[in-house]
C-alpha cells in the first residue's frame, strides 16, 4: 500500500515526527533549502520586476533525487517546513521542484513537534500561503541587491573583501553611534547625603536620604553639601508623615525568541547562536527517557506571547498542585504579529525539568529548565510587596526613608528575571515602626560623591533588545546579523560588550553620508512593516523591492563618483610578532580576520586570530588549548606552541578533568543530536559514567 510522504528540514525532527505517524507515511528531510540565489552573481534580473532567478543548491542533488524517488511511490505529499515566512518559502521551492501543483492542500504547519499537534496538522494540510512565500523573496531580493551592489564600492573605496548587507549594516550603526555617545560623554559631578537614624534606644538603625527642601534634588557640589550640613547642625530629626501602600510586581510574559536569547545571554552566558541552535534541538525532538524522541518545546522563532488555552491549563493544575490556589491567577496571551504562532513553552508542564536532565546534554539541560520556569512563572500570580514611605524634616531640609517586605512572593517562589545591567536588587529592608511628630536620634550625616556615566557598550542581551524596540530584523535574523557583523570585523567582543573596529566606524560612516537611508533605523524598521504588509496581502512584494531600489540605485551612482579611497589606520593589537617582534596588526580578508606583522611589507609573517579556551595543555604544560581549523574547515583543539607541542583533540575541552584517569573532559556531539560531556582518554574505564557525570 503506497504511503504518504512527509517532508521536513532536519534528520532530527524527521525521526520524531516518523514515531508519532507510524507506517502509514514516510518522513524525509530535505537538509535545509533546496534552491537560493547564485552565489557568483547577481542573481536578480531587475528589469523584469526583480524577478529571482533560483538554482538547486550544489550538493543537495542526491538529497531531491531520493525525495523524487519517494514522491512517485506516494499516495500525497505533506510538506512539513518550519511555521513561519522562511518554512513556507523552504515548502515552495520543494513544490516546485517535485511538480506539485500551486493549489494542492500538501502544506502542513505545527508549532510543537509532539504526537497530538503533528496528528492535528496531517489531518488539516492546506494549499502553501504565497503571501508568506512573497515577504521572504521580498527580503531575500532588498538583501542581495544591498549586498551585491554595495559591496563592490566598498571593495575599490576601502578595501577588498569588504561586505555591506541591509539591516547588519543597521546593527553595526547602533554599536558606532553608541560608541560616539561614550567618547563625546562629559562626567558631571554630584553628592547624596544620607543620615543614620534611631528611632528609640534599643532599636535598628535606618537610612534616610536627603530629598531637598522640595523634593528630590541632587546636590551639585561639596559646596552645596557643606550649605545643608551647616543648616542641619543642632537640627533635630523628626518624622513628618508616614505613608503605607501595597506593591504589585507582574511576572514576565512567556518567552518570544527576542526576550528568550536576551534572558539566556544573561543567566546562562549564552551568544545568540548558542541559544538559537540549542533551542532547534528541543524543539525537533529528543530522546528522552521513557519516552522515546520527543519535542520538549514550543517553535522557537515567535514574536508572539500567545498561550493556547489547553497549555493554561495545564499551567494551572500544576501551580495550584505545587503550591496552591492564590499561586495561579490567569494570564490571557497578548496579541501580536504572526499571532498564530505561540510564545515559546514546555509542550508539556509536567515533563519537569529534574525529569528530563539526564537524557539532555549540559546546554539543553540549561536552556530548558529557562523555558519551562519561565513559562510557569508566567500564569503565577504577582508578588506583592508592603513598602512604607517616611518622610523627615530637621531644620527645614526634607530626608526620606523607604522600606519594603515581601507580603506574598507569588511567581517569585520559582523565578526572578535577569537583567542587564547591575541594578540594585528589589529585596526587603525593614523600617521601624514610625510615627508623624516622631523625635529621631541622628546617628551620623554621610556625604557621597558621585559623578554621571556614559551609556554602557551593548551586550549581546542588551543589542537584541535594541533591534527588536527599533524593528530591525525579524526573531529569526537576530542570531545571523550578531554573528555576521563579528565575523567581518566591524565590532569586536571586549568584556562580553561590542565595541566597533576602526573598520567599523569608517564603513558606518561612510555609509551615513552617502547612503543615509540604508543604515537608517526608522527607515529599516519601515521596510520591515513593508514586509509585514506583503505577508498580510495587502502589499505587492515588487512594489516593496522598487519603492526600496529606485532611490538607492540613485545613491549608488552618485557615490561612486563621491567617494575617494579610504585609508584605514592600523587596527593594533597585544600581539607581537615572532619573526621581526614588531606589533601585530588585525586585517580582514577574504576567508575572515587574521593578524598581520605591522612591518609589512619588509615582514610578511600572519598567523591565524585563534580563541582561547582558558585550558592548560595536558601534554606540555606550558601552552594553552586554542581553537583552529583544518585545511578542510574543521575545527580542532591544539597547543598554542604549536610546533614544539603537537597535542590535539577534536572534540571541545570543559576545563574539567576525568576523575579516573586524569584526562580532560571534553563536550561531544551525540548521534541523535544534542551534546554530552566525556572523557578525552578512549581507554578510561569509566569514559562512559563520566559522561553520565557530565551530563
Amino acid at each position: 500500500m503506497a504511503r504518504s510522504l512527509v517532508i521536513v528540514e532536519s534528520p532530527a525532527k524527521a525521526r520524531t515526527i516518523e514515531k508519532f505517524l507510524g507506517r502509514r507515511f514516510a518522513v524525509l528531510a530535505s537538509m535545509g533549502h533546496v534552491r537560493d540565489l547564485p552565489k557568483s552573481r547577481l542573481g536578480i534580473d531587475v528589469e523584469r520586476g526583480f524577478e529571482p532567478r533560483y538554482i538547486t543548491i550544489r550538493g543537495k542533488g542526491p538529497v531531491i533525487a531520493r525525495i523524487r524517488d519517494e514522491v512517485r511511490k506516494a499516495r500525497e505529499v505533506l510538506l512539513a517546513t518550519d511555521p513561519d515566512r522562511e518554512g513556507e518559502a523552504i515548502s515552495w521551492h520543494l513544490a516546485e521542484l517535485l511538480g506539485l501543483p500551486a493549489d494542492a492542500p500538501c502544506r502542513i504547519a505545527f508549532h510543537e513537534v509532539t504526537a497530538r499537534a503533528v496528528e492535528a496538522a496531517v489531518r488539516n494540510p492546506r494549499p502553501i500561503d504565497m503571501r508568506l512565500v512573497d515577504a521572504q523573496k521580498a527580503r531575500r531580493v532588498l538583501d542581495r541587491l544591498v549586498g551585491y551592489k554595495l559591496s563592490p564600492l566598498l571593495w575599490r573605496k576601502v578595501r577588498g573583501g569588504l561586505s555591506a548587507g541591509r539591516v547588519q549594516s543597521v546593527a553595526v550603526r547602533l554599536v558606532v553611534d553608541r560608541e560616539a555617545e561614550i567618547q563625546a560623554f562629559q562626567p558631571e559631578e554630584y553628592w547624596t547625603l544620607e543620615a543614620d537614624l534611631l528611632a528609640e534606644a534599643g532599636g535598628l538603625p535606618f537610612v534616610a536620604r536627603y530629598v531637598g527642601p522640595g523634593g528630590k534634588r541632587p546636590l551639585p557640589d561639596r559646596a552645596a553639601v557643606d550649605r545643608v550640613l551647616d543648616r542641619l547642625a543642632g537640627g533635630r530629626f523628626q518624622v513628618v508623615s508616614v505613608q503605607a501602600k501595597e506593591r504589585r510586581r507582574t511576572p514576565p510574559p512567556p518567552f518570544t525568541t527576542s526576550t528568550l536569547q536576551q534572558e539566556a545571554s544573561r543567566k546562562l552566558g549564552f551568544t545568540a547562536q548558542r541559544t538559537m541552535r540549542v533551542a532547534q534541538e528541543l524543539y525537533e525532538g529528543l530522546e528522552v527517557r521513557g519516552e522515546g524522541s520527543v519535542g520538549l518545546i514550543t517553535y522557537m522563532r515567535t514574536d508572539s506571547t500567545r498561550v493556547a488555552e489547553e497549555a493554561q491549563r495545564e499551567a494551572r493544575d500544576y501551580i495550584v498542585g505545587q503550591w496552591g490556589e492564590p499561586f495561579w491567577q490567569r494570564r490571557p496571551g497578548a496579541a501580536g504579529a504572526q499571532d498564530a504562532h505561540e510564545a515559546i513553552r514546555p509542550t508539556r508542564i509536567l515533563r519537569h525539568p529534574d525529569l528530563v536532565q539526564e537524557s539532555l546534554s549540559r546546554d539543553q539541560a540549561r536552556l530548558y529548565r529557562l523555558v519551562w520556569e519561565r513559562f510557569v512563572a508566567s500564569q503565577m500570580a504577582p508578588a506583592v510587596y508592603d513598602v512604607v514611605t517616611a518622610e523627615i524634616e530637621a531644620n527645614g531640609e526634607a530626608f526620606r526613608a523607604t522600606g519594603s517586605q515581601i507580603k506574598f512572593a507569588g511567581f517569585m517562589v520559582l523565578y526572578t528575571e535577569g537583567q542587564d545591567e547591575e541594578a540594585e536588587e528589589e529585596g526587603e529592608v525593614a523600617l521601624p515602626e514610625l510615627r508623624p511628630g516622631q523625635a529621631l536620634t541622628l546617628l551620623g550625616l554621610r556625604p557621597e560623591q558621585h559623578f554621571t556615566t556614559p551609556p554602557p557598550r551593548y551586550t549581546e542581551a542588551m543589542l537584541v533588545k535594541a533591534l527588536e524596540e527599533k524593528g530591525i530584523g525579524r526573531p529569526s535574523t537576530y542570531a545571523p546579523i550578531i554573528e555576521t557583523i563579528q565575523a567581518r570585523g566591524y565590532v569586536v567582543r571586549e568584556k562580553k560588550r561590542f565595541r566597533p573596529t576602526e573598520l567599523g566606524v569608517v564603513v558606518t560612516e561612510l555609509l551615513k553620508e552617502h547612503f543615509p537611508d540604508v543604515v537608517d533605523v526608522a527607515f529599516t524598521a519601515q521596510v520591515e512593516s513593508q514586509l509585514d504588509r506583503v505577508e498580510s496581502g495587502e502589499a505587492s512584494w515588487r512594489d516593496v523591492v522598487a519603492g526600496f531600489y529606485a532611490p538607492f540605485a540613485s545613491e549608488l551612482a552618485k557615490a561612486e563618483e563621491a567617494i575617494g579611497r579610504v585609508e584605514l589606520a592600523e587596527d593594533a593589537t597585544d600581539e607581537v610578532c615572532e619573526v621581526c617582534g614588531r606589533p601585530m596588526v588585525r586585517k580582514v580578508g577574504r576567508f575572515g580576520p587574521f593578524l598581520a606583522c605591522s612591518g609589512y611589507p619588509e615582514c610578511r609573517h600572519t598567523k591565524p586570530i585563534v580563541e582561547k579556551l582558558g585550558v592548560g595543555c595536558p601534554e606540555c604544560k606550558e601552552g594553552q588549548l586554542v581553537a583552529r581549523r583544518s585545511k578542510k574547515g574543521r575545527t580542532f583543539y591544539g597547543c598554542d606552541r604549536y610546533p614544539a607541542c603537537t597535542f590535539v583533540l577534536w572534540d571541545r575541552p570543559t576545563g574539567e578533568v576525568c576523575p579516573t584517569c586524569g584526562s580532560l573532559i571534553v563536550e561531544r556531539r551525540a548521534r541523535g543530536g544534542g551534546r554530552y560531556r566525556a572523557c578525552s582518554n578512549r581507554a578510561c574505564p569509566a569514559r562512559s559514567a563520566v559522561a553520565r557525570l557530565g551530563e
